[in-house]
């Protein structure tokens, strides 16, 4: 059987890849060459390929088709010889890791993140990174060290963040599958803004490893993809508990290897049929969001009744969710870039000192309340997912944003006071502690990607994907490539 040609092998998804690898339709190597050539094509364009290792990734290339050739293809690892950059705040071992930061510029860690061991694990072949907002804070990939990341679907504007390098990477067709991180929107916005899939799994699901404060819950680690089978694919590799973090794992590995088996429903089917659905335009706090986002929310909701589910409007109270994210968030900021922000204050950005300046003001009765009120929305959260199996709503407030701004000053008319208010969307859900994908929903008039945001109760990362998997494959989206 021939080598598909490159273009094709750059549509595949790391399902397809990994399976004409592990057949011997196409070598590793071979898809490497395709993979380093669209780096050379369009990353000038775009700037999402930050740091490269080459000569590392063509060694592991050759001992991947090695091992094809020594292997029966059902013991290979389900994504064997797929090339992946990593985000550029993901430790790699051996790989320069900068956070974004000009003082970390030469750093290289001696480990792999928990998420990357995963991955390379199961078969990926990592050959560089990707880049992110310094210290990834922020939903706009930008830094002194490397510039700015460019959307895909128009270079003028943003790509996200802070994942954002992952996701326009993925969009134009460099690889199928990246990893990502999630504490206020970072793997849901770069998702919504490039038009592929971002997934914030439960908490402990995939935990945040080594971590200095590892009873930390905010924060997230997740896979980014052009589709939700892959990102089903990507759970089967790296969800589990590690003993370094003791938060307990609700959903394990097994019950994603199972939806990773289940036939794909066919597009004409009603897949949803049963499913409950809340929908909300403004998440009940009059949380402002452009227009044409939520024509398009409410198009796509249609979409979801005729895949057999009820769609209603409803949401949960969350009303606590920004005093539990604002505290959670400066006290995490503060915890892991004090010192830091102590020793560079003058390299770092502003906004990353307003957040960690923040968390050092918090006092004790500002966190007891915090604590109360997440308990509180941890009960709203529960009364509603008693009622509704998801919730469906915007996973950004704006479209894609001119990439010279560092972020939006104004929302469907609104003033912005801080630089995370405009991720509001983002930023409450993340406080209820639920699983969230994001899920390509279609495009504006003007031809800029729009992200429908899903959200299930905690623990119910499968049934959630599975459903947002139902869409995904009645849609596809994410198959319009942008022009590059």
């Amino acid at each position: 059987m021939s080598a598909p040609a490159d273009t094709a092998l750059l549509e595949l998804s790391a399902r397809e890849l990994s399976a004409a690898i592990r057949q011997r339709s196409v070598s590793a190597r071979e898809v490497l060459d395709a993979h380093f050539a669209r780096i050379d094509t369009v990353n000038p364009a775009i700037n999402a390929v930050v740091t490269q290792v080459r000569e590392a990734a063509y060694a592991a290339a050759a001992r991947a088709d090695e091992l094809t050739a020594a292997t029966p293809a059902d013991e290979l690892p389900p994504l064997h010889g797929v090339p992946m950059t990593h985000k550029d705040t993901h430790a790699t071992a051996g790989i320069r890791t900068t956070l974004g930061f000009p003082v970390f510029a030469e750093q290289v860690p001696d480990h792999d993140d928990l998420v990357v061991a995963r991955f390379r694990n199961a078969g990926v072949i990592s050959t560089g990174k990707n880049n992110v907002p310094e210290f990834a804070a922020g939903s706009h990939t930008f830094n002194e060290l490397f510039g700015t990341t460019h959307n895909p679907y128009d270079r003028t504007r943003s790509a996200g963040g802070s994942s954002g390098g992952a996701a326009a990477a993925i969009a134009s067709r460099i690889q199928p599958l990246g990893d990502g991180s999630d504490m206020g929107g970072s793997l849901r916005n770069p998702a919504a803004f490039c038009n592929v899939v971002g997934f914030r799994p439960s908490a402990g699901v995939l935990p945040l490893a080594p971590s200095s404060d590892a009873w930390a819950w905010l924060g997230r680690s997740g896979p980014i993809a052009r589709s939700v089978d892959d990102v089903v694919l990507a759970m089967s590799v790296l969800a589990g508990p590690d003993p370094r973090v003791p938060l307990a794992c609700p959903v394990e590995r097994a019950a994603f290897r199972a939806l990773a088996a289940e036939d794909l429903p066919e597009p004409d089917a009603r897949p949803l049929a049963g499913v409950r659905i809340g929908l909300s335009t403004d998440f009940g706090l009059d949380v402002p969001v452009e227009a044409e986002i939520l024509d398009v929310l409410r198009e796509q909701a249609r979409v979801f009744e005729q895949l057999g589910a009820v769609v209603e409007e409803a949401v949960p109270d969350l009303r606590d969710a920004d005093e539990v994210f604002d505290a959670t968030r400066a006290f995490d900021m503060a915890t892991m870039l004090r010192a830091t922000v102590a020793e560079h204050r003058e390299r770092v950005k502003p906004e990353v000192v307003w957040n960690v300046e923040k968390g050092l003001a918090l006092t004790g009765p500002q966190l007891m309340d915090a604590a109360l009120a997440r308990t509180r929305l941890h009960e709203a959260t529960r009364a509603f997912f008693g009622d509704y199996d998801l919730l469906l709503c915007p996973t950004s407030q704006v479209l894609p944003f001119p990439s010279e701004e560092r972020w939006p000053r104004t929302v469907a008319g609104v003033e912005m006071q801080t630089y995370v208010e405009w991720m509001r969307s983002a930023t409450l859900i993340s406080a209820t502690g639920c699983p969230a994908v994001s899920v390509p929903g279609g495009f504006s008039p003007g031809g800029l990607p729009v992200g429908l945001q899903l959200v299930a109760a905690h623990g119910r990362d499968v049934e959630l994907l599975r459903a947002a998997r139902a869409y995904d494959v009645a849609t596809r989206y994410a198959d319009r490539a942008p022009v590059l």
